[in-house]
């Protein structure tokens, strides 16, 4: 085995950068112009005024990247929005920074609505006609929550937010059923922490969120099984998405619609320092009337004394004649003089009740006396005469009955099928028969027949 000669050409090395701006020669050759169709999601607005989305192929598993540079068309750039169907011409670029494929949209025409948007519209249609979202169906929040439920992601900055708020404004008790926020089956997992938490005996209310996102992100709070799950809470719900431009269906079933999840947990925990203010200004304003009456008050019980005062001078000897008549007749009335009449007439009428109460009670005694004295002699008569009774029907039952007969040396014939042989000619030779007697049965054969 001969080795190979080695290759007098030397290898070349390309470096990233050369190798990133081959491909991206290559790809905006070939693609120059291309049109694309597809469903917008993942929309993002960059402070620099680029427009950066997804490209989503609705009859197959496959997106592309796509940019809107801010010089692009006005027209194009309103075309854009989550869940919209449109046409985009442009090319195929490679991002060398981060070594990514993405298509840098040129232009774009509508194409209609995307088939995530059109189930999201259908489905809001039918809740709607149940009246899911009926104004009437909301109820208002409770003023004093005993406890607050919140469905969220333990991991979440929506957690943290109402925790904070909660307890900065006052004491609060809270209580966690813990769900993924985004992502296959989270819908039905935030449905099921749902109808969890509010099982608990003490929740009054359930804060329902998480903070902000794409369409693409928000997609687990229009899922049906979450939005009959809002719907039908035994409490009031608060949907607190973190985001204001798109309205999930949730938002339309939830109760109360806050814009973030610190807002929920305003609208939810009362602010302890706003009401020890409010209060402490109705205890002033409740201080300061108080001594306005209790001044009033004065002022008319001295002008009154001031009256009084003149009168009883002008005609102080007429007066007292007056009122010692009203003193003797308000002594006569003075509740203490009339119990004291009371109690005296109320005495006898007291210990006559005691003997007629004596006198009944010791009547009824000597009546139920005699009656227990009448009572046993005429039981024991009748258990006798019972008894009598029971042995009488007893011997006249065992006089009756068959198997005393048959103690008298009688028997009665049967055929094998249970008749009874009441006569010669009712069997023939070779019939097997039973006969009873007193103490059993007897088999026996018929060897012949003849009549008396």
């Amino acid at each position: 085995m001969t080795e190979a000669a080695p290759s007098d050409k030397p290898e070349r090395v390309l470096s990233v950068g050369e190798l990133d701006r081959g491909l991206k020669l290559l790809l905006e050759r070939r693609t120059e112009g291309v049109l694309v169709g597809g469903e917008v999601t993942a929309l993002k607005e960059h402070p620099s005024g680029h427009a950066y989305f997804t490209l989503r192929d609705e009859r197959g598993d496959a997106s592309i990247d796509c940019v809107l540079y801010r010089s692009g068309p006005v027209r194009a750039r309103k075309l854009l929005a989550d869940g919209a169907r449109i046409v985009v011409k442009g090319r195929v670029s490679f991002y060398a920074p981060r070594g990514r494929v993405q298509f840098i949209v040129e232009s774009a025409r509508p194409a209609g609505k995307g088939a995530l948007l059109e189930a999201l519209e259908k489905l809001k249609q039918k809740l709607l006609a149940e009246g899911l979202f009926a104004a009437e169906r909301k109820r208002p929040l409770p003023r004093e929550p005993r406890v607050i439920g919140v469905v969220t992601s333990a991991q979440g900055a929506a957690l943290a937010d109402i925790v904070r708020v909660a307890f900065r404004r006052g004491p609060a008790r809270l209580v966690l059923a813990a769900a993924p926020v985004q992502g296959q089956g989270a819908g039905a997992l935030l449905a099921r922490a749902l109808r969890l938490v509010t099982k608990h005996p003490e929740v009054d209310v359930v804060i329902l969120g998480r903070g902000g996102g794409s369409t693409d992100d928000l997609m687990a709070f229009n899922e049906e099984d979450l939005v009959r799950a809002v719907a039908s809470s035994p409490v009031p719900v608060v949907a607190a998405v973190g985001h204001e431009i798109d309205q999930t269906l949730v938002d339309l079933a939830a109760d109360v619609r806050a814009a973030t999840p610190s807002q929920a947990a305003e609208l939810v925990v009362p602010d302890a320092r706003a009401r020890t203010a409010v209060l402490g200004h109705l205890v002033q304003r409740l201080t300061r009337a108080a001594r306005r009456v209790v001044a009033d008050r004065q002022q008319r019980v001295d002008d009154a004394d001031a009256d009084l005062r003149r009168l009883a001078r002008g005609a102080l000897g007429d007066r007292r004649v007056s009122l010692a008549k009203l003193e003797r007749r308000l002594a006569a009335r003075h509740p203490s003089a009339v119990l004291v009449a009371a109690r005296a007439a109320l005495g006898p009428l007291d210990r006559r009740l005691a003997r007629a109460g004596r006198a009944i009670l010791g009547e009824a005694r000597d009546e139920l006396r005699s009656l227990d004295t009448r009572l046993s002699p005429a039981m024991r008569a009748r258990v006798a005469r019972a008894r009598v009774a029971l042995a009488a029907n007893a011997a006249s039952l065992d006089a009756l009955s068959p198997l005393a007969v048959l103690t008298r040396g009688y028997a009665l014939v049967r055929t094998k099928d249970g008749r009874l042989v009441r006569a010669a000619r009712s069997v023939a030779k070779d019939d097997a028969l039973e006969i009873r007697v007193a103490d059993g049965a007897i088999d026996v054969v018929v060897l012949g027949t003849r009549e008396s």
